[in-house]
């Protein structure tokens, strides 16, 4: 049986483990090597070794209404989009309100969880801590990874020839913090992710010039979308899944393109992706179309080669003298206190994991990884439900032949409402459609052509919350507000 678990990380999806836990009343003990909750959202002024790092300007990408936990919405006066400081305090009132800051152990460091000798039988996992350089070791019957993947930076320097006899600055995005000491440098900003982008255009106020070099393009949307409305309750809907599912697919690529390209061409921009009909996931970002209107983002492709004070790039193109570049390459999946680094096996930046959340080939399916699935939906009510289901499954109410039988997602990036609806079928958590629209047709019709938002999630079965209907059809309001 298993009763105490050990949570590592206490951010957005270390939170929600730990009240998971609790709600089955079994006994969570999260460990935080920092301070405070919140993980990515904790801002601090310099990068700290181990830990994600933001910017000073970060911003939401998703609205509130879409990436509240599914049973705590956010304050009705509260913008649509929050800037880090306003999440970071929703998430410390998440946590008092459900009176989980008691399970947390600040300061500690997890430093190696490996099998027990009798894990075949058992299940159970040896769980070494560090706190003030003493080592603690400690027996838990499960384990619960929340640590993210935004914490060990993708530095690909060996793909960029001449990086050694540059004489500018380089350094990844994981270090930059806000723009001012960059004033009148001309500044390459490398990678078409969230970060680049947003980094080029707060750059692009103070620079002389910023270049973003792109290798593969993407598409850029805007966090307003059509009569002002935020972009996700408008496009994450069960109808237009249904829809995106039935129609050709060859019909299906045409709207997409077409929707994404709804605002401007991106072919005139020098944004078009290569793989045009490709889902991943979009970058957000109001501004950046105008910058490069405005001629102080120079869109630039993939660069061939480095040197002293230019770079070369692959159009033949050379940029004299660059003054700084900020590589925006992203994150690599590691975790670095698995003693056996075979069971959440990373290669080539994929993870093979049952549902996205099960590490496969384990005796006893004790120990489960939250938060690493990508999709176009917002990662709160994502990591909500996976630790709703991991919960159940450590508790042997769920899994049976499917563990041999189910899929395995090995590149993680998954369409969002499909894989919600798929967690929630086997928690007994989602909506009968039907049955809505014979018993409540005005809630069933908000349900399929609004917003999936997470309150959808906690109309029926376990966890269900009282307050979700009334939250669903006040939804828009808030939104105005």
């Amino acid at each position: 049986m298993v009763r105490r678990v050990a949570v590592v990380g206490a951010g957005v999806s270390g939170l929600v483990a730990t009240k998971c836990c609790l709600e089955e009343g079994l006994e969570p003990t999260c460990f935080e090597q920092s301070e405070n909750v919140g993980g990515l959202w904790y801002y601090t002024d310099q990068a700290e070794e181990g830990r994600a790092s933001i910017y000073r300007t970060v911003f939401t990408n998703s609205c509130k209404e879409m990436m509240c936990y599914s049973d705590f919405p956010f304050p009705d006066d509260h913008p649509n989009y929050m800037h880090n400081a306003r999440l970071q305090h929703y998430i410390c009132k998440y946590a008092e309100h459900f009176d989980l800051l008691r399970h947390i152990r600040f300061k500690t460091l997890v430093t190696k969880v490996k099998k027990r000798p009798d894990f075949s039988v058992t299940g159970q996992w040896e769980v070494v801590t560090r706190r003030d350089g003493k080592e603690e070791t400690a027996v838990f019957d499960a384990v619960m990874v929340c640590s993210g993947h935004h914490v060990y930076p993708n530095l690909p320097l060996a793909q960029f020839p001449g990086i050694q006899k540059f004489k500018g600055c380089y350094f990844h995005s994981r270090e930059y913090k806000e723009p001012e000491k960059f004033r009148g440098k001309k500044v390459l900003v490398i990678g078409l992710g969230n970060s680049g982008c947003d980094i080029a255009v707060e750059l692009s106020t103070v620079a002389s010039q910023v270049y973003l070099s792109s290798r593969s393009g993407s598409w850029v949307m805007s966090r307003v979308w059509d009569n002002g409305y935020p972009w996700d309750m408008l496009v994450i809907t069960r109808f237009r899944t249904w829809l995106g599912n039935i129609l050709p697919r060859a019909i299906s690529d045409w709207l997409y393109v077409r929707g994404m390209n709804r605002f401007f061409k991106h072919e005139n921009f020098g944004l078009m992706p290569l793989d045009r009909t490709s889902r991943k996931e979009p970058v957000f970002n109001d501004d950046l179309p105008s910058r490069i209107a405005c001629g102080v983002v120079v869109m630039k492709p993939n660069v061939k080669e480095f040197r002293e004070t230019s770079v070369l790039f692959q159009d033949g193109t050379v940029q004299d003298d660059v003054d700084v570049v900020v590589f925006a390459t992203g994150y690599s999946y590691s975790y670095p206190f698995m003693e056996d680094d075979s069971i959440i096996k990373c290669r080539d930046n994929q993870v093979t994991l049952y549902k996205g959340i099960l590490p496969p080939r384990l005796e006893k399916p004790t120990i489960a990884v939250i938060g690493l699935v990508q999709s176009l939906g917002p990662i709160i009510p994502t990591a909500d439900l996976q630790c709703r289901w991991a919960v159940k499954v450590f508790q042997g109410r769920w899994l049976g032949k499917c563990w041999v039988k189910g899929y395995f997602l090995t590149t993680l990036q998954t369409d969002y409402i499909s894989y919600m609806d798929e967690l929630a079928s086997a928690i007994g958590v989602k909506p009968n459609m039907l049955k809505l629209l014979l018993t409540d047709p005005q809630l069933a019709l908000k349900v399929i052509f609004g917003p999936c938002s997470p309150y959808q999630f906690r109309l029926v079965g376990p966890g269900k919350w009282s307050g979700a209907r009334k939250a669903i059809l006040t939804q828009w309001d808030r939104t105005l507000q």
